[in-house]
């Protein structure tokens, strides 16, 4: 079967509306050399059961984790746990079919989700202001890195080779647009050696890093600080349920991944990102930010505020181009985080902790096993192994686990693993056995 949008008339009548004879003609312009000279080599077409059958044997071929496959793997996407109320709130038809909140008089339960979403970020991260989302973590961190460029006038951007190397990658990415100069700063021990001297713009660190390490947020404030630079820090939200917040360490722009909260583990996304800074930066904060404030009945009411329309009009001088959000992620995230509450987050932060650090000594009693790091962890770690961690990880889903994620020679292979409040005693017990295995 093929379908084909544009009929013959259709087509004939677009040409000649052109005064061109052909579609050939049309297209002349294009080089010989950019062509496909014998076309594109594609099967024929099937019917719609056909093609329906085979996307669902290739889905039976597929092992999903909770149902298939126990989940020991993090690297920035974690299996925790979704309250019932998460769905059962945010997925309403009010949530789900919102449009932008333009127009704040039919609007005001998003704008209210969204401004509450706002407060517990700015409560998480121990900033004075956030924004109502971005599209991911690696987004905001971007972000993040041209608000400290703008702020400072510098383009020098000094990234932790412990900020997840996807995020880093997306900075060098639009930094190669924008000019900005990022230079890559080591490990030691798994965690950042800062150069003592420099005029960076930024210092960006990720805590807990991408080892899972817990870094040293206060010592880089300080040295950034001294360099008269920002300090960036790429926030877990999980971890300030243990952790004191980068803000009140020193940190004047925060950014974070909320999938842990409302967002399952689906094929990469949609994720949220999380943006946080100090009220002297909030005329650069990128994206949409919500107000309170008071009809004209004088009832409480909140609208879009402070939004920064340089990016529609002064495009080329703009700090940011970000014009959307992530409303519905922010919406769950929101419903996740109040459902859980203060002490609800302390106890599925102390319960990861927990259950990491008796996965990590269960796991180093291995003959062979050997940590990648000595530095404290929260929940998640990596380890050196005897046999290759891509070889551990094909043995493991023999085994029914996920057993983590392999490392590059970046961080001199190993294996990543991650411990969320999902795992069980019985599992992480069963988990080792089958590691132990694995390995030999």
């Amino acid at each position: 079967m093929h379908f084909v949008p544009h009929t013959d008339a259709e087509v004939a009548e677009m040409l000649a509306s052109m005064g061109l004879s052909s579609v050939d003609e049309l297209f002349a312009a294009v080089p010989a050399a950019l062509r496909l000279a014998g076309g594109v080599d594609l099967a024929p077409g099937l019917a719609e059961a056909d093609v329906a059958g085979r996307f669902d044997a290739y889905a039976a071929a597929n092992r999903p984790v909770g149902r298939g496959l126990v989940c020991f793997a993090g690297a920035g996407a974690y299996d925790h746990d979704i309250p019932s109320v998460v769905h059962a709130l945010a997925f309403r038809s009010e949530f789900v079919t919102a449009y932008t909140p333009y127009q704040p008089e039919v609007a005001q339960g998003v704008l209210q989700a969204l401004f509450e979403y706002q407060t517990l970020v700015c409560r998480l991260f121990g900033l004075d202001v956030a924004n109502a989302s971005l599209y991911d973590g690696a987004s905001a961190l971007v972000e993040a890195v041209n608000l400290a460029v703008a702020a400072t006038g510098r383009q020098e951007v000094w990234v932790s080779r412990g900020v997840h190397p996807h995020w880093r990658q997306v900075v060098a990415t639009l930094a190669a647009g924008t000019g900005h100069r990022v230079v890559d700063v080591a490990l030691d021990d798994g965690l950042t050696a800062w150069p003592a001297a420099g005029s960076p713009a930024a210092l960006v660190v990720q805590s807990p890093n991408y080892l899972g390490c817990i870094e040293g947020v206060g010592a880089a404030g300080e040295l950034a600080r001294s360099l008269g630079a920002l300090l960036v820090v790429a926030a877990d939200p999980v971890s300030a349920g243990l952790l004191r917040s980068p803000g009140s360490l020193g940190a004047d722009v925060v950014v974070g991944e909320g999938q842990p909260f409302g967002a399952p583990l689906s094929l990469g996304g949609p994720y949220l990102g999380l943006f946080a800074c100090r009220r002297e930066h909030v005329r650069r904060l990128p994206g949409r930010l919500v107000g309170e404030t008071l009809d004209t009945e004088g009832r409480r009411a909140y609208v879009t505020t402070l939004r920064t329309r340089e990016q529609d009009i002064r495009r080329e001088k703009a700090s940011s181009n970000v014009c959307t959000n992530q409303t519905l992620m922010a919406v769950a995230f929101l419903v996740h985080l109040a459902w859980l509450g203060t002490a609800g987050l302390r106890e599925l932060a102390l319960r990861c902790a927990r259950g990491t650090r008796y996965c990590r000594e269960a796991l180093l009693a291995v003959e062979g096993v050997e940590p990648l790091s000595g530095a404290p962890v929260l929940r998640e770690f990596a380890v050196r192994t005897p046999v290759a961690a891509g070889v551990v990880v094909d043995r493991m889903v023999e085994a029914g686990f996920l057993a983590g994620v392999a490392l590059g020679e970046e961080y001199g292979g190993g294996l990543l693993i991650a411990v969320t409040e999902k795992r069980t005693r019985a599992e992480i017990d069963a988990f080792v056995t089958a590691f132990e295995k694995a390995v030999r």
